[in-house]
């Protein structure tokens, strides 16, 4: 707090004397020299008044209203394969392209795997069983000879038939 008021104590000094010079200079402006001194010596000393509380009690860096409008830091709790299948699910009740090029091989590749695993059924090698088991929903995006779709915009799987073929991938017991 000294040193502030030693590097600020010049500015009063040099007030004063500016005062002094327009007082002996200009005897007919005096008044409007003294409001103007005192404007000055009132915000030096509201000045000095702030740096003093400022260094009595220091604020945080960022004020509680700050802190308060910043949103909550997520630990990155995801799973990167799970967000790449909601991705693909959200786009496949979308369009009927998006169904067969981004849906299909994941289904296809967790139907092989379950059959495979469980029943010891190959899905390509004995479509028969693979569609009895299954079911047609399931089926319909397992089975390896699916035709593209003629209209790529061609709305996509309504959640009822989304949830069939879940239901169906998990019944693979």
């Amino acid at each position: 707090m000294t040193r502030l008021l030693r590097r600020l104590a010049p500015l009063p000094v040099a007030a004063t004397a500016a005062l002094a010079f327009v007082l002996l200079t200009f005897p007919g402006r005096s008044g409007i020299a003294i409001r103007v001194y005192e404007l000055f010596v009132a915000a030096f000393a509201l000045a000095v008044l702030v740096a003093a509380v400022r260094r009595a009690q220091p604020v945080a860096r960022d004020s509680l209203f700050e802190r308060g409008l910043r949103r909550p830091v997520r630990a990155n709790t995801s799973i990167p394969e799970l967000e790449r299948l909601r991705r693909e699910v959200a786009l496949a009740t979308a369009t009927a392209f998006d169904v067969h090029v981004r849906l299909r091989p994941t289904v296809r590749r967790v139907a092989r795997q379950r059959l495979l695993a469980r029943r010891g059924i190959d899905l390509d090698a004995q479509p028969e069983q693979a569609r009895e088991i299954l079911g047609a929903a399931a089926w319909e995006l397992a089975r390896a000879d699916r035709p593209a779709p003629r209209d790529r915009n061609a709305p996509g799987l309504r959640p009822q038939e989304l949830r069939e073929v879940v239901e169906a991938l998990e019944r693979v017991a």
